[in-house]
């Protein structure tokens, strides 16, 4: 029996007093303002004029007048980490989220499964009557539960959320998105040629989850998390956005960050006195460390007046695409807050905008037409991008900019993404605006701010206590500080020490000085203990042009000693620098038992490739069983991958086909000698794999591969497969159709199946020779 009821129970209802109290959720205090945070992905310090550098953002602009700027906000420098810190108020590493979710290891600050003892900011609005929706990019899963196999609980709307709008992973295409709507996938509700785009598409859910709950209560508060797929690569955009840009970027990136520098200091974000970092400060192509091992080129620029023409026009191109890409989306998060306006919402909105960490280095010293290059420890060459220039930011595109405009798109700090003791990689924009209650403010204010101290900033303002115990996890304590203060005194003190580890770099902030090893972030270096500590006084010397480790060892000395204390404090350890390519195929939990043979079944939900069949390295082979109904009948019976590599097999003009996109820059297409007639068959591709592929620039393997149509041997060809994943954030595994990306120009995606059925299709990848394919293989399937 309940002893909350207030009211007066009898046995006639009609004498009974009711009281709704007890089954009524908690209300929001009266007035209490919506809340929506804005997370920029790879936007650099130095990109938008809203910071003083070339691309226009009048949103962002708008936003920056009703508010303040922070000139001194800092992130982790990767997208997961920071992320976990700017939904709990806790360092990346408590959070297990040194690194990106799909690259997880079993070790308490990198397994990637942030504890639900750290309580997400939505998870407390939700308890406090707040509606809450996240939109676009998430990243917080691990890897291996991004399948509908997986259990949800660290999906959205298992931390908190109450809708859920956007992709899973840690980038998406913008033309041919993997959307989940709430806990299931969905297909865009459109093509490019329909005029459809991931950023107007997200700013539409953004608007319809408002106006839903406000229609029905509009006194309730929200808390919107909206993370567009922007800036990350790739680097998609209609060409008349980015046409928009021709000419700003024709003098290359040396020459652009003297006027970049030039507006921020106008801005005040930094002092009169900064200099420009200079060019590839540790080392050049084919330079050595510290300790004699080789420099990754991956982390140098080109000088400009190095390049020929070709080169020039290639990466002015690419820099008009990304420029064009960033002011499109601010012209979408615009709609959201035209909405805001014109519901009379804006006002009573806390705003917050950051970026998730500095502009990426991973398209290169080259740049790239498909950046899934760099997972598969591929170099990108100009000669091989050259060809595809006018392609770029289009849908048969995957590009990324080259790290000569990550470094200008970071001005004027030295390096970018990753790089955690450099403040290229973790020093970025910061924008805060609540026009009913903090006036705004025109000079930046230029306290040390971190990621993780937005959320009890957000409780403070809120006027919410982190409560001791949620959902029945006692919570972990706060680790981030509050910086609510600076809204309305300018002098207010700041945040004296901030922890920083990220692939394999040290570094710590404390009292206006940075301590930081010198150790390329994936590098493979090893070897921590012979790492080469620098000394910067950001006080004096935002940009680390001056290292005072010579100068001031025993204040060095003090502050390694207080990495390690920290690091024992908030999982620090162990250290991990390995290459992206080892940690993409490193061991970790995969769903389901391993096994040898998968099982994939037509009109189900496309299976990522974290939690399917893995060919990288081996045999394999491909069997549909299809009954053929109609002479006519056409399409994909499996595919896996996109334009930016997979491959598919599939029955065109009357003919069977297999094609191998090895990493979108090489498609061989296999196909039948003859056709394939009415009725029941088992259409096979059996790949046998030679050896590694003796071609430098096409690493992988080599091997032969072989078409059946039942027990005849109906085709062959030689092909060479990807040294890693295809894409293992999206364009996943799918029957009777290629959802996504094509992964051939031979047909447009999805390209059904058509005029027949499909039974399933095995792969299986035991290795073994299927010399009798109708008594080993037809055996799988119910065709008769």
């Amino acid at each position: 029996m309940s002893t909350n009821h207030r009211g007066k129970i009898t046995v006639d209802i009609r004498d009974s007093v009711p009281d709704w109290t007890p089954y009524l959720p908690r209300r929001a205090p009266e007035g209490a303002p919506n809340v929506l945070m804005i997370v920029w992905d790879d936007v650099g310090y130095g990109t938008m004029d809203v910071f003083g550098g070339p691309v226009e953002t009048p949103t962002m602009q708008r936003i920056a007048r009703a508010g303040v700027r922070y000139s001194n906000f800092h992130t982790t420098a990767l997208c997961s980490p920071t992320r976990a810190s700017l939904l709990t108020g806790r360092n990346a590493t408590t959070n297990g989220m040194a690194t990106v979710t799909e690259l997880g290891s079993g070790f308490p600050g990198i397994s990637t499964h942030i504890p639900f003892e750290n309580g997400f900011v939505s998870e407390v609005l939700a308890e406090n009557g707040w509606n809450t929706y996240c939109v676009g990019k998430w990243h917080l899963t691990p890897g291996e539960e991004t399948n509908m196999s997986a259990v949800k609980t660290r999906w959205p709307l298992g931390r908190g959320f109450e809708r859920f709008y956007g992709f899973l992973g840690g980038e998406s295409s913008s033309w041919y998105p993997d959307l989940v709507y709430d806990n299931h996938p969905i297909e865009p509700p459109g093509t490019p040629e329909q005029g459809y785009h991931l950023a107007k598409d997200l700013a539409d859910h953004s608007i319809e989850f408002i106006r839903d709950a406000k229609a029905v209560d509009p006194d309730k508060p929200f808390f919107l998390y909206l993370a567009p797929e922007t800036a990350h690569a790739p680097h998609h955009v209609f060409a008349e956005w980015a046409d928009r840009y021709r000419g700003v970027f024709d003098d290359g990136y040396e020459a652009i960050r003297d006027g970049i520098l030039l507006r921020q200091k106008e801005i005040g974000l930094l002092p009169p006195d900064t200099e420009l970092s200079s060019i590839n400060p540790h080392g050049e192509p084919d330079a050595t460390g510290p300790d004699g091992q080789l420099w990754p080129i991956l982390d140098t620029v080109r000088p400009w007046d190095t390049l020929d023409d070709d080169e020039k026009r290639l990466f002015t191109r690419m820099a008009e695409v990304f420029a064009g890409y960033v002011s499109y989306t601010d012209h979408q998060l615009g709609r959201v807050i035209d909405h805001l306006e014109e519901s009379g919402q804006l006002e009573n909105t806390i705003i917050v905008v950051v970026s998730d960490n500095g502009a990426s280095g991973e398209g290169g010293p080259n740049g790239s037409f498909n950046e899934w290059r760099f997972f598969n420890g591929v170099p990108d060459t100009t000669e091989s991008t050259l060809p595809h220039l006018a392609e770029l930011g289009g849908p048969r595109s995957y590009n990324h900019y080259n790290t000569g405009w990550a470094w200008a798109f970071d001005t004027p700090f030295p390096y970018w993404k990753r790089w955690a003791g450099y403040e290229g990689g973790v020093a970025d924009m910061c924008l805060l605006a609540w026009p009913a209650k903090v006036p705004p403010r025109s000079e930046p204010l230029q306290q040390y701010v971190h990621a993780v101290d937005v959320v009890p900033t957000l409780y403070e303002l809120l006027g919410i206590e982190p409560p001791a115990v949620l959902k029945g996890y006692t919570q972990n304590p706060i680790e981030g500080e509050s910086f609510a203060a600076t809204l309305t005194d300018p002098n207010a003190p700041a945040k004296t020490t901030q922890f920083y580890t990220m692939l394999g770099q040290r570094s710590l902030y404390h009292e206006g000085w940075l301590a930081c090893s010198l150790h390329p972030p994936l590098s493979g270096w090893g070897r921590f203990e012979r790492d080469e500590w620098e000394l910067f006084h950001l006080d004096t010397d935002r940009s680390q042009t001056r290292n005072l480790a010579d100068d001031e060892p025993e204040r060095l000395a003090m502050m390694q000693g207080l990495w390690f204390y920290y690091a024992g404090r908030y999982n620090g350890l162990p250290l991990d620098d390995r290459s992206p390519i080892e940690q993409v195929l490193a061991e970790r939990p995969h769903a389901g038992s391993g096994r040898d043979r998968y099982v994939y079944y037509p009109d189900s939900t496309d299976v990522p490739e974290s939690a399917g069949v893995r060919i990288t390295g081996r045999s394999y082979t491909i069997a549909a069983g299809v009954r053929v109904d109609d002479a006519d009948a056409r399409g994909v019976l499996y595919a896996h991958g996109g334009v930016a590599g997979g491959h598919s097999l599939y029955i065109k003009d009357h003919r069977l086909h297999y094609a191998f996109n090895w990493l979108g820059s090489d498609v061989r297409d296999v196909a039948a000698d003859r056709d394939i007639g009415p009725g029941a068959h088992v259409c096979t591709a059996e790949f046998s794999a030679a050896g590694a592929n003796p071609d430098p620039a096409m690493p992988g393997f080599a091997g032969t591969l072989t078409l059946y149509v039942d027990d005849e041997e109906v085709g062959s060809g030689d092909i060479v497969t990807q040294p890693g994943p295809f894409n293992i954030v999206g364009d996943g595994i799918c029957v009777g159709r290629d959802s996504a990306s094509p992964v051939t120009p031979e047909y447009e995606a999805p390209f059904a199946f058509t005029g027949g059925t499909i039974d399933k299709v095995v792969v299986d990848v035991s290795g073994e020779r299927y010399v009798d394919h109708e008594a080993q293989v037809r055996g799988w399937f119910v065709l008769d």
